[in-house]
């Protein structure tokens, strides 16, 4: 055989041991975008989904809604290149009369109530009465709430069904991209309200305890797929991965109801 001919040779018998090596070709990345509310679950349960299924999963953040620029309906209407969100049921569904999100894909996967906190170390409000939620309100000298779902419904709701929307002018702000937590633990707030889900993984707070039942709003959390996802089979499979009930106890520990267990 010719030195030429046992080059040609010898590279196809590499190659021929590298693809029986590699096996078949990688899957490509699923690309998921959640936020906040169950950005901890998601990290919880990704890591499992990963080593089960060998998908490898590309996680980012953002809010439901919102003008920041990692909001979700903003990535989406920049075309990012997104196979799966998880967000506010509400907000999901407006994107999917849109347009935007796979008709029939949603998945509900957990339900969430709002919390209140405090900076570690600090007095503990009594907000288990409305009397109680009101007093921690008019009480504190600062207090901070998100730009999403809870944070809407505070500004556009709470505040009135309390009574103090003039009261509070100029001490509560809403609070763009950084969790309320944060702005809490870093001292800029005295008091603030989030998705308990959202306060529970920040250090250097304490959770209060939940608004009461006459004035919470639980929200619910759910995912779907990208209408321009290439990569629908594999989103499909990591919905209901998540949603599976063998997973609740993870969802639930994060702070969520998960909608495996719900009645």
């Amino acid at each position: 055989m010719r030195p030429f001919q046992l080059k040609r040779a010898a590279l196809a018998a590499l190659l021929a041991a590298c693809a029986l090596a590699g096996g078949a070709a990688p899957a490509a990345d699923l690309r998921v975008v959640s936020s906040g509310g169950f950005a901890q679950a998601y990290k919880d349960l990704s890591g499992r989904y990963q080593a089960s299924s060998g998908e490898h999963l590309v996680a980012e953040w953002g809010p439901s809604m919102g003008a920041t620029r990692n909001a979700i309906p903003a990535r989406l209407a920049r075309g990012e290149p997104i196979d799966v969100v998880i967000m506010v049921g509400d907000a999901l569904d407006k994107l999917m009369a849109a347009g935007a999100l796979e008709p029939g894909s949603k998945v509900v996967l957990a339900y969430s109530p709002i919390a209140c906190a405090v900076r570690h170390g600090a007095v503990h409000p009594d907000i288990s009465t409305i009397d109680g939620l009101r007093r921690a309100f008019l009480q504190a000298g600062r207090v901070a709430y998100s730009d999403s779902a809870s944070g809407e419904y505070i500004r556009g709701q709470l505040l009135d069904k309390l009574g103090i929307r003039q009261q509070m002018a100029g001490r509560a702000a809403q609070i763009p991209a950084t969790p309320v937590g944060v702005i809490i633990a870093h001292g800029e707030a005295d008091f603030g309200c989030q998705q308990r889900s959202e306060l529970k993984p920040v250090q250097g707070i304490d959770i209060v305890g939940l608004l009461p039942q006459e004035v919470q709003l639980t929200t619910e959390f759910s995912g779907a797929l990208v209408r321009a996802s290439p990569n629908q089979e594999a989103g499909r499979a990591l919905l209901g991965f998540l949603a599976a009930p063998a997973n609740a106890p993870v969802i639930e520990a994060t702070g969520l109801a998960p909608a495996a267990s719900a009645p």
